[in-house]
């Protein structure tokens, strides 16, 4: 592996753990501001993002407990989704990519990714349709304002899977031939 290479691989690993702490502390902060919405609701307005829903909670709790369900599941499933790239990249061989664990882990990646964007798009229509019963969800678009976004990346994602796959085959072959 040439030295360039090396030094984009580092890059890219430092980048994923970048990204895999902001997304927990982000997970973490809005389980902390959803805690503190039941207990103390008047503290909301100083936590992460502001994220006060608390007119929500007092027309229907089914409603706030929903999309308060969305935004943490969503925001969770992000940070793992990083934690699998994070623990791929530790246990990739740029030497011999197509290996049964790398195919594992980027078909992993692309569930992971087709979930979010799945729960995401559901979770942005039942805000519109909350909007259209009067509720105001203006502080929740930005939870879900990229839902096309990760069905398009894990389709991208899955057919890198299928290509991994279809390498192992390859490398099977040629080495049961060798």
């Amino acid at each position: 592996m040439s030295k360039t290479n090396n030094f984009i691989f580092v890059v890219l690993h430092i980048v994923a753990w970048l990204i895999f702490v902001g997304l927990c502390i982000e997970a973490g902060a809005l389980i902390v501001n959803f805690v503190y919405s039941l207990f103390k609701p008047e503290i909301v307005a100083y936590l992460y993002e502001k994220l006060d829903l608390s007119d929500m909670y007092a027309r229907s709790k089914w409603a706030y407990f929903g999309m308060y369900s969305f935004i943490l599941v969503i925001s969770v499933m992000k940070a793992v989704m990083f934690y699998i790239v994070i623990r791929l990249l530790i246990k990739l061989d740029l030497s011999k990519p197509f290996s049964s664990f790398v195919s594992e882990q980027i078909s992993l990646i692309s569930y992971f990714t087709f979930s979010i964007g799945i729960l995401s798009f559901i979770a942005r229509q039942t805000a519109k349709n909350l909007l259209h019963r009067g509720y105001e969800i203006d502080q929740l678009d930005k939870f879900w304002v990229d839902s096309q976004a990760f069905i398009l990346m894990a389709a991208v994602i899955y057919v890198i899977a299928t290509i991994f796959k279809k390498g192992i085959e390859l490398q099977n072959e040629q080495d049961l031939t060798v």
